[in-house]
C-alpha cells in the first residue's frame, strides 16, 4: 500500500497534465466546449491526485530519499523546486479555472498559457520525484513530511 498510493497519485497527475495539453489543443482550434471539458477533467484528475497524496501523507507518512548520500542533496534541491512549482501551479490552476468559469476571458487568456507551462513543469518534476523515490532508487524510510523533504 505504501508504494501503491504514490503510483496512483503520480498516474493521476500525469493524466491531469495530458488533459491540460488536450485542452490547450482544443482552445488553439477554437473548440471552446471541448476545451472546457478537457480542463474540467484535468482539474478532477488533479484533485484526485491531491486527495491520494494527502491520504498517503497523513495515514502512512512520507517516503524519504533512499538513494546514495552523494545524490541526496541534489534530490532535496530538486524536490524543493518541485514543491515550489506545484504550489504555484495549484494556485494558478484554481485562479485560471475560476476566471474561465466566470467568463473573465481577458484574464483567463493571459493566465492560461502561463498556468499550463507551470503545470507541465510541476507534473514532470513530480513524476521524476516518484521515479527517484520508488523506481530508480529503493524507497527510504517512511517518516513525517518535513523530514522526508530535508532528509535525516
Amino acid at each position: 500500500m505504501a508504494t501503491f498510493l504514490p503510483f496512483i497519485s503520480t498516474l493521476f497527475i500525469g493524466l491531469s497534465a495530458i488533459f491540460v495539453a488536450i485542452g490547450w489543443y482544443f482552445i488553439a482550434k477554437r473548440k471552446i466546449e471541448s476545451h472546457k471539458k478537457a480542463m474540467y477533467w484535468a482539474a478532477i484528475l488533479a484533485s484526485i491526485f491531491f486527495i491520494t497524496y494527502l491520504s498517503k501523507t497523513f495515514f502512512i507518512g512520507s517516503t524519504s530519499f533512499g538513494g546514495p548520500e552523494n545524490v541526496a542533496s541534489f534530490y532535496q534541491v530538486f524536490l524543493i523546486i518541485h514543491i515550489i512549482f506545484a504550489t504555484i501551479a495549484a494556485v494558478l490552476g484554481i485562479i485560471t479555472l475560476v476566471t474561465g468559469y466566470k467568463n473573465q476571458f481577458t484574464r483567463h487568456r493571459r493566465l492560461g498559457p502561463i498556468t499550463s507551462v507551470i503545470w507541465f513543469i510541476s507534473a514532470s518534476t513530480g513524476i521524476t520525484v516518484y521515479l527517484l523515490l520508488y523506481i530508480i532508487f529503493p524507497p527510504g524510510e517512511t517518516t513525517n513530511l518535513f523530514r522526508a523533504i530535508i532528509g535525516g
